[in-house]
């Protein structure tokens, strides 16, 4: 993937400062007059993000199932550690769905927040909207409505056909999409490059709009989706004991070096040195975690299906919609499919072609993302943390099957 930089601090900086500009002005004359400037802009960032995300998702999804298949074909030790990753993956995007609301029940969202928007949210899809929506009877009618689900579907099911064609036509498909997803990249990343103003202009409506409850609204999300990623990071410590068969005090030992690299890059990749050291001290065997490791950072994010829900079910308590079961199981659905479409770049980048697809998919309008992207590089903090956790886990659970005696054989 192409590098692209993110004006991160920056855009933190332009979202305090229309908070405050918009606190400030809140009740006085030029409130009017800065709503209908600020409107309008911020609208119109929104779209840009918007317009990336369904060729951005369908790009990286086709390439990351391609990926997946590959390295189930490489052997023995390959197919428990994708078995361990799917089946958890899966586990992280149900806990996401039931986690997040009763967290909502038990710490409601502070009142008074109004966001400015033009869209009707539209209709919450039910059970049967779900059902009804996994297979689409054209996939084109489907894209250009924007319908998320089906689409992802279909390029799903796409990608599992292509793997089995011969080399050649196989492999051009593959830098097909490969080239698409690389493409909407680098256009996204010119959107984000104007975020600071985006979100200034998000920040300033909302400030206007609900005043000091904004901030509360603020740092109320940015507890409760970190508390969800909080509990995948514990599941990593509860699979190294029971699982990996490691003491819990020898496994938060070794980690927390780990940790502290990941909190300081905010990158798994930048981290694997660090998590090779803490196998090594856990007394993992070197073949394992050379092997398991490299496979977890590439394929492997625990955190995301969980956080991803969180993140778009507070943006549909926002936007004041009440979720069917229907849609929640949508949004699991995506969240567990398109995380294996996920790419090792900054939290804004991943956060808007990870959670878009899921707010789509449960009828949730994309305009409260707006606002809440400028504050994911403090959530992003745990994700990068649990992920970190979660694959030097694996690798101990790995590695623990690895050593299991294989059962003698015997002759009747």
């Amino acid at each position: 993937m192409p590098e692209i930089r993110v004006p991160g601090m920056l855009t933190l900086a332009g979202l305090v400062a229309g908070l405050l500009i918009g606190l400030m002005i809140a009740d006085k004359p030029v409130a009017h007059t800065a709503l209908a400037v600020a409107g309008p802009v911020g609208a119109l960032w929104l779209q840009g993000l918007q317009m990336t995300i369904l060729p951005l998702v369908a790009g990286l999804l086709f390439s990351g199932i391609v990926e997946t298949v590959a390295a189930a074909r490489a052997g023995a030790m390959a197919r428990r550690t994708l078995g361990i990753i799917v089946g958890f993956l899966a586990f992280s995007a149900m806990l996401g769905a039931a986690l997040m609301p009763l967290l909502l029940d038990l710490f409601p969202v502070p009142a008074g927040v109004s966001f400015d928007h033009g869209a009707d949210p539209g209709k919450v899809p039910g059970l049967a909207d779900f059902l009804s929506s996994l297979l689409p009877d054209n996939v084109v009618s489907a894209a250009a409505a924007s319908a998320m689900l089906p689409v992802i579907v279909f390029v799903g099911l796409f990608a599992l056909a292509s793997t089995k064609l011969a080399d050649e036509p196989r492999r051009s498909l593959a830098v097909l999409f490969e080239g698409l997803a690389g493409a909407m990249m680098v256009l996204i990343g010119w959107v984000l490059m104007l975020a600071p103003i985006g979100v200034f202009a998000l920040g300033l409506t909302l400030g206007v709009r609900s005043g000091g409850a904004a901030l509360g609204a603020l740092a109320h999300y940015i507890v409760l989706v970190t508390a969800v990623g909080t509990v995948v990071m514990i599941a990593g410590y509860t699979i190294a004991v029971l699982v990996g068969r490691r003491k819990l005090g020898a496994f938060a030992a070794a980690i927390l070096p780990a940790q502290v690299v990941a909190i300081s890059t905010q990158s798994s990749i930048a981290t694997l040195p660090a998590m090779l050291a803490a196998s090594r001290k856990l007394g993992t065997a070197q073949t394992t975690s050379e092997f398991v490791l490299p496979l977890a950072v590439t394929l492997f994010r625990a955190t995301g299906p969980a956080m991803n829900m969180a993140v778009a079910i507070y943006a549909a308590k926002l936007a004041g919609l009440e979720l069917t079961t229907g849609a929640l199981m949508a949004g699991t659905f995506v969240a567990f499919a398109t995380t294996f479409g996920a790419v090792s770049l900054p939290g804004t980048i991943s956060f808007v072609s990870s959670i878009g697809p899921i707010a789509a998919a449960m009828g949730v309008p994309l305009w409260p993302l707006g606002v809440l992207v400028a504050v994911e590089v403090l959530p992003d903090l745990m994700r990068t943390v649990g992920n970190v956790t979660m694959d030097v886990a694996v690798t101990s659970a790995v590695d623990a099957g690895v050593k299991d005696p294989q059962p003698a054989e015997t002759i009747h």
